[in-house]
């Protein structure tokens, strides 16, 4: 069995490739050529941390991965990554174990990036470039720099907004030594009033951002709320929605931004899937004034995806 730790997959990725075969995943899944189960959650209160375990296969390629990811959010405060896992595939037609991906949640935050960056993409409003990234963590880091890699053609100017105006400097500055313009958000409302993408990257558990903060024509892509309690948008602000979009419907009205407002029965119509988006199959935004948001709890088929992609970069003659 293939062993490759972070630095060894790190060599062997690729974020156009990856990006390609995530948003294949996301296809296969609105189009229910997938299989993945139930995902199984474990939460750790007291440590302010959580463990998700999600396996997956999209039909027709040659493995399955069973992915273990765990986030402890106070974990940066004692030195340590906030995020961490591995993944294991195996393959699809012997069952016989092909790899274990030592990445230390890297490709959980990456597939994450790729996927609100493939959603913030596709909903926003044509041409837009004022983005508004709430929260300081990685995620902050992921999702700014997939989505300016996504759009090469574009300028995009990214304001900063987090609790811990020190942490917000330090974001800012590390997406600035990456090119990007990244500037700190002093007043959450402000920013989100100006933005025309807002991605919120939080583990918070009482909602952020308000309805009447959002203009028309704005969109969201909600990545935090990826657990029961998690919640960064609030109730009416989802209802009022003209589009709701998600990954998977069971997982997002179940533990993801939009269950709230599900339990509260203020969702009254479809919720569509990314991928339907993605394919075509559905149009997305209708017009340039339509308030936007996508929930993205992550599925195991873009773990599934993105370390195949891995894994025929490293061994082209295994998958």
């Amino acid at each position: 069995m293939i062993d490759l730790n972070k630095s060894q997959i790190r060599e062997h990725f690729d974020l156009s490739t990856a990006a390609q075969a995530i948003e294949a995943a996301y296809i296969a899944s609105a189009e229910g050529r997938v299989q993945a189960p139930p995902v199984t959650y474990l939460g750790f209160d007291d440590a302010n941390g959580d463990c998700h375990v999600k396996t997956g296969h999209v039909l027709g390629t040659g493995g399955f991965v069973i992915k273990v990811a765990t986030g402890f959010y106070d974990n940066p405060s004692k030195g340590l990554p906030s995020s961490n896992g591995l993944n294991l595939m195996f393959s699809a037609t012997t069952g016989a174990p092909l790899a274990i991906l030592r990445d230390g949640g890297w490709l959980t935050d990456m597939r994450t990036g790729l996927g609100g960056a493939l959603a913030s993409r596709a909903l926003g409003v044509d041409g837009f470039d004022r983005v508004l990234i709430v929260g300081t963590g990685l995620q902050c880091r992921f999702q700014a720099r997939c989505l300016q890699a996504l759009l090469p053609e574009r300028k995009l100017t990214f304001a900063i907004w987090g609790r811990d105006a020190d942490k917000v400097q330090t974001a800012c500055d590390e997406l600035q030594a990456d090119g990007l313009i990244a500037t700190a958000a002093a007043d959450l409302e402000a920013a989100a009033r100006a933005a025309q993408v807002i991605i919120t990257t939080t583990p918070a558990k009482a909602p952020l951002i308000a309805r009447n903060w959002i203009a028309p024509g704005t969109h969201i892509t909600a990545v935090g709320a990826d657990s029961p309690g998690k919640q960064e948008l609030a109730t009416d602000l989802v209802t009022a929605a003209d589009l709701l979009v998600c990954d998977l419907a069971a997982q997002s009205l179940h533990h993801g931004e939009f269950a709230t407002a599900e339990t509260a029965g203020g969702i009254s119509g479809d919720v569509v899937a990314l991928g339907a988006v993605l394919a075509g199959a559905h149009p997305g935004r209708a017009d340039e004034a339509q308030i936007t948001i996508a929930d993205l709890t992550g599925l195991a088929v873009q773990d599934a995806a993105i370390s195949l992609a891995v894994l025929q970069s490293a061994h082209p003659d295994l998958t």
